[in-house]
C-alpha cells in the first residue's frame, strides 16, 4: 500500500524544532519526500502499523498535526504530478 503522510509541527520552542527534525528524518528513512512536509511511503499493513506508531510517538499531538492518506495499491491512478521535483518510481530499479 502507499500512504501519503503530511505533518505540521509546532516549532515555537526548541522541543518543537527537535520534533520536526525527528519526524522529517523518520519519514526520509521510510519513504520519499514529495514536498516540504509531505512524504509518500510504501509499506505492507504490518510495516505501516509500526511506522505510524513511530511517527505518532514522536509528535506532540497537543501541538502538532499528522495526517495519513491511504492511497492503496492502485495509487498511480490517484496521483497527478505537475511542475518541478518529479519523484522517482519507488518500484523501479535502483542504480547505485
Amino acid at each position: 500500500m502507499y500512504v501519503l503522510v503530511t505533518y505540521d509541527i509546532s516549532t515555537s520552542d526548541p522541543k518543537g524544532q527537535k520534533r520536526l527534525r525527528r519526524i522529517a528524518k523518520a519519514c526520509e528513512n521510510i519513504g520519499q519526500r514529495v514536498q516540504n512536509s509531505v512524504f509518500e511511503i510504501k509499506a505492507d499493513a504490518g510495516q505501516w502499523t509500526i511506522y505510524k506508531a513511530m511517527l505518532l510517538d514522536i509528535a506532540d499531538l497537543s501541538q502538532d498535526s499528522l495526517r495519513f492518506y491511504n492511497l492503496g495499491n492502485n495509487w498511480e491512478r490517484r496521483v497527478e504530478h505537475h511542475g518541478i521535483k518529479a519523484s522517482y518510481n519507488i518500484d523501479g530499479p535502483l542504480i547505485m
